[in-house]
């Protein structure tokens, strides 16, 4: 028997404990956000998250993880209250925290039901009592219901439902998924249109200062949305609302060795025998090269993608690759591997795609001094969340 695990003198009330260590890991992040309302918002989303993850690892699979991962995280948290947590089968859990929860209604923030690659299936209301050492999930609902029997607020952009719409049996979203896995739960809406380079650098000049303590009702949402789900732009805001240096280009780690930044989000270096690498002469083959790599996983299984630049082509060109990480293991067909620039454009060549099981895909591309690539891959790795590699 789990000992977190509390119920009250209603079986239909859910109480979790909060985990001691966690307290001094959410004000650890709480310290890593712009002002004091960003940062207790990041401290009860922490406390929320730690506490509600593992109920929901126990209740469906051990690969029910967050959609983002730490340092994600801590750029989301700066704008935007919630956490969204992907389960096995493709489906999204969106917890909703509060320190006082309003049992007439469950209100969220428009982000996480308006924009698609946001939008969950369920939405748990949490209330957090930090200092009773718990969190209480009062009941959930789901997408379906704030868009079709919701309100909208336009002075907050929240969307809300009332309380004939919020199951307060949390049992039932368990009973439901097993007994209706077929359900409808989200409802389909728009794709977010891309802004520009131009706009977005303006709108992150715009917002940078921290003294704006609520961006996301500073400009029209649409033009919002189109920035805070491009996660190399949302970063880009967060880090300079921190006065956070501004990222070296993949060009300076190739001089001057990769940053701590890079580390961080997953990528490390290796040399590679220039023979490997298609040189074209006997000096050539002598001289290894250095590239750059992280792991991914995807469906599963784990993958490395590789960015690495081609000398012996005409300048500034460079190879984007994926493999297996395993030695042998193969692509399987329907894999596909995408460039983007920097304002999510395609361009010629772009991608890749294994037709059948394959050793590699890749592409190859020549880009100007600074200019930015994003890269993505489908199916999307496990955290995917969009950067940009500037060169």
């Amino acid at each position: 028997m789990r000992t977190d695990i509390f119920t009250f003198a209603s079986p239909t009330e859910l109480i979790l404990e909060i985990p001691l260590e966690t307290y001094n890991q959410a004000l650890l992040v709480s310290e890593s956000l712009s002002n004091p309302f960003t940062r207790h918002q990041a401290y009860i989303n922490k406390l929320c998250l730690d506490a509600v993850l593992p109920w929901l690892q126990e209740e469906f699979t051990d690969q029910t993880k967050p959609f983002l991962d730490d340092t994600a995280l801590l750029n989301l948290w700066e704008f935007l209250n919630g956490t969204a947590i992907n389960l096995a089968d493709g489906s999204r859990v969106i917890l909703v925290p509060s320190e006082t929860i309003d049992n007439d209604e469950l209100r969220v923030a428009q982000e996480w039901i308006d924009i698609p690659e946001f939008a969950g299936d369920y939405y748990l209301a949490v209330q957090v009592l930090a200092e009773d050492n718990c969190v209480k999930i009062n009941g959930y609902s789901h997408h379906t219901h704030f868009l079709d029997r919701g309100r909208y607020d336009a002075s907050d952009r929240t969307y809300s439902v009332d309380n004939r719409h919020v199951i307060t049996d949390i049992s039932a979203l368990i009973v439901a998924r097993e007994l209706c896995p077929q359900e409808t739960t989200r409802s389909v809406i728009q794709p977010i249109v891309n802004i520009s380079l131009q706009q977005a650098q303006n709108l992150i000049e715009r917002l940078s200062n921290p003294q704006i303590i609520i961006p996301r009702l500073e400009i029209p949402f649409q033009m919002w949305a189109g920035l805070i789900s491009h996660g190399g732009w949302r970063n880009k805001l967060y880090q300079r609302r921190l006065n956070i240096p501004e990222p070296k280009s993949v060009v300076d780690w190739l001089q001057n060795g990769i940053t701590q930044i890079a580390q961080l989000g997953g990528w490390e270096s290796f040399n590679l025998d220039f023979s490997t690498a298609g040189a074209r002469s006997v000096e050539q083959q002598n001289v290894p090269i250095t590239g750059f790599s992280r792991i991914l996983n995807i469906a599963g299984q784990f993958y490395e993608l590789r960015v690495l630049p081609q000398p012996h082509e005409q300048d500034n060109t460079w190879k984007f690759e994926l493999r297996n990480a395993t030695p042998g293991g193969i692509i399987p067909g329907g894999v596909k591997l995408k460039l983007l620039s920097e304002d999510l454009q395609p361009f010629p060549d772009n991608e890749d795609i294994a037709i059948a099981a394959s050793e590699q895909i890749f592409v190859t591309v020549v880009l100007e001094p600074g200019e930015g690539i994003v890269w993505e891959i489908e199916p999307l790795p496990e955290n995917y969340d969009r950067e940009i590699l500037k060169f």
